[in-house]
């Protein structure tokens, strides 16, 4: 959960930056909110990558039957 919580932290630290430019249509405050977005999207990345990597060990590969052809 190290991971959620990182995600949570990280969204939360916006708040300010969408208010202002929101709220109070603050330009330099978009700026910011841009670059949030950006990290955000680079940790949502990083988050997928990890599960990837970590999918194969949490299940056990069933085998496929395979199909004869009649």
């Amino acid at each position: 959960m190290n991971r959620y919580q990182e995600l949570l932290t990280l969204v939360q630290s916006f708040e300010s930056d969408f208010r202002k430019f929101y709220e109070k249509e603050n330009r330099e405050a978009g700026v910011r909110v841009r670059k949030n977005m950006q990290e955000l999207r680079q940790l949502a990345q990083t988050i997928r990558d990890e599960i990837q990597e970590n999918r194969a060990e949490f299940a056990p590969k069933i085998p496929r039957k395979k199909k004869t052809e009649e």
